[in-house]
């Protein structure tokens, strides 16, 4: 079971959205991708690090195998996520 560390950004985003999604956010993390993160993880291409796809949101996350260590950067809207 992987730990997880939520960033401060993160959780600041997930404050600001209606509580319906941002529940729907925390249980996916908490309840499905904690049990099993690298049947989620997707790499990301030109950067390094890897998403997470949750509804039409997308959390940017790190993940350390050998500690079993997820780390959610920031999360961010699908039409948004991939603008530079």
């Amino acid at each position: 079971m992987a730990q997880i560390i939520w960033d401060p950004h993160a959780r600041e985003f997930l404050r600001k959205l209606p509580t319906l999604i941002s529940r729907r956010i925390f249980s996916k993390v908490d309840l499905e991708v904690r049990n099993n993160p690298q049947r989620y993880l997707e790499t990301l291409v030109g950067r390094e690090g890897y998403k997470i796809r949750v509804g039409d949101y997308r959390l940017f996350v790190d993940y350390s195998r050998q500690e079993d260590l997820l780390t959610i950067r920031t999360v961010k809207h699908r039409k948004d996520a991939y603008k530079l």
